[in-house]
């Protein structure tokens, strides 16, 4: 349950990005360190559901995550 959970959350979170790339609001997006890195795992939970390696998405909930929140905080 709590991988799925998980999965649900980098799902929105590279949405959200996707689409403030698809609209006006693109240099936004192009704040966020690897912002087309993140859409693109996104992309593979949401559509390779199969091919998931579950040791990089812990390492990216429990490593990644943080650091990438702190570097958005201060903008």
């Amino acid at each position: 349950m709590l991988q799925l959970a998980i999965e649900r959350e980098f799902e929105i979170i590279g949405e959200a990005l996707h689409r403030l790339t698809r609209f006006e609001e693109a240099t936004l997006a192009e704040k966020v360190p690897e912002y087309r890195k993140i859409i693109d795992f996104r992309n593979i939970i949401a559509h390779g559901y199969d091919i998931i390696d579950e040791a990089a998405l812990w390492d990216f909930a429990l490593n990644r995550v943080p650091e990438l929140m702190e570097k958005v905080e201060n903008y």
